[in-house]
């Protein structure tokens, strides 16, 4: 069999690349004093099977709602974000040329790295195909037809995750950590790539499900224009998503493997068609999985959540009684509360998001959160979003554009938006 895919980075030691990359900068810790913006969005255009609406200051942020087949939702998505499909996928495509010689490459088996970018996505294609449900391929196939995009490149773009999974951090908190008591609130930061085109084309697409789409959800997914895999996202059955890349795993992780699901096509499977938290845990112990992470799936009917140590021939369920990796000094357990920090060896990030989660315990908000939690820690430069998985409501950021002068450049930073996704998930089709 080939050789294994590589981790992004390993380290077995504590070394200053290693303390750079898993230490928060104390010095630039600012509360984040912006008020919430809570104007409902405002519908910008339709077109069959879909609507566009922009939400938050300028209409920055676009939410796309699609209905039907997976081609027509690709289609319909195509048609309502044409020019910024194309610009994203263009900008992406030359962005990962100029790295790949660079910063990808190096941890990537040296067959792979003979194949060229291209060549080397491509096989991730025929690697992951057997294993990734051919609706991904149908709406890939709309988006193409409507955008002009080959199908190919979309398909290429969309392997990229296995190889460049970002550094993120996570909670899920519920019980005596929160002032209700009896609800879910689930933290997902992103930190992956703030130099790249992604900041330009932040995207909520909300999938609706149809009469036809028996025992599926209608569920939202927090990306970008042309993206359709699922990094962060909530469904109609209550349920979240969160997910850190592990760049400094311990001998606790199995290996790993390309051939099987990507896991931003197994985590939007979660959000379409499981029902419970059992339903996703059953989903990743049967899964073909791939790379080294660690993922997180709440569920606000419960409520509960979950961590999965996540690797090809291992995986562990956690909870707040067994959380690893465990270290009374730098990851301790708290009651009622599941939190990750940047990676799973990372105990700058993991020391200061635990002090945070100790200082509100009892009074952990989606507003604390914002105010505080994330800005202190310093998490999510990407987007951050926080769900309420009880109360049916999405907190979200995104990091400022290539074009704008603001100082405060990460989503941590900038004003966040209050979305209803009950109002998401009936918004009537066109």
């Amino acid at each position: 069999m080939h050789q294994v895919l590589l981790t992004l980075i390993i380290c077995a030691a504590i070394t200053p690349a290693f303390s750079a990359h898993c230490s928060p900068n104390s010095q630039l810790a600012k509360e984040n004093t912006h008020p919430i913006w809570s104007e409902p969005p405002q519908l910008l255009k339709t077109t069959t099977n879909g609507k566009l609406f922009g939400v938050g200051p300028n209409n920055f942020t676009k939410i796309l709602h699609v209905w039907g087949t997976p081609y027509e939702k690709g289609f319909a998505h195509g048609t309502l974000l044409k020019e910024d499909a194309i610009n994203l996928v263009t900008n992406l495509w030359e962005y990962l040329e100029a790295q790949f010689g660079t910063s990808i490459s190096p941890y990537l088996p040296t067959w792979l790295v003979n194949l060229g970018l291209e060549g080397a996505l491509e096989a991730f294609y025929f690697m992951t195909k057997p294993y990734t449900g051919s609706y991904i391929f149908e709406e890939l196939e709309g988006l193409s037809a409507a955008t002009g995009i080959p199908y190919s490149r979309l398909v290429q773009i969309h392997m990229i995750g296995e190889i460049t999974k970002g550094r993120c951090s996570m909670y899920g908190a519920w019980g005596n950590s929160i002032p209700t008591k009896n609800g879910l609130l689930q933290l997902r930061a992103l930190d992956w790539d703030t130099d790249g085109p992604y900041k330009d084309h932040p995207l909520i697409t909300v999938y609706h499900a149809g009469p036809n789409d028996l025992n599926q959800n209608t569920f939202l997914n927090v990306g970008f224009s042309g993206w359709i895999g699922s990094i962060t996202g909530m469904s109609s059955s209550q349920m979240g998503i969160s997910e850190i890349g592990v760049s400094y795993p311990d001998d606790t992780f199995g290996d790993e493997n390309p051939f099987g699901i990507p896991f931003v096509f197994l985590l939007r499977d979660i959000l379409q068609f499981d029902q419970s938290l059992d339903d996703a845990l059953n989903r990743m112990i049967n899964a073909q999985r791939t790379v080294h992470l660690i993922l997180g799936v709440g569920d606000g009917k419960i409520p509960a959540f979950r961590s999965i140590q996540y690797s090809h021939s291992k995986m562990q369920i956690m909870d707040d009684n067994n959380m690893m990796p465990y270290n009374e000094t730098w990851h301790p357990r708290i009651k009622d509360i599941v939190y990750y920090g940047m990676d799973w060896i990372c105990p700058g990030y993991d020391l200061k998001l635990s002090e945070e989660l100790k200082d509100f315990y009892g009074n952990i908000t989606a507003e604390n959160t914002i105010r505080y939690i994330t800005a202190l820690v310093q998490t999510g430069d990407l987007h951050v979003a926080v769900y309420d998985l009880t109360q049916n409501k999405i907190f979200a950021s995104f990091a400022a554009p290539s074009w704008s002068n603001d100082v405060e450049k990460y989503a941590y930073q900038r004003q966040f938006m209050e979305i209803d996704t009950a109002a998401l998930w009936n918004e009537p089709r066109p």
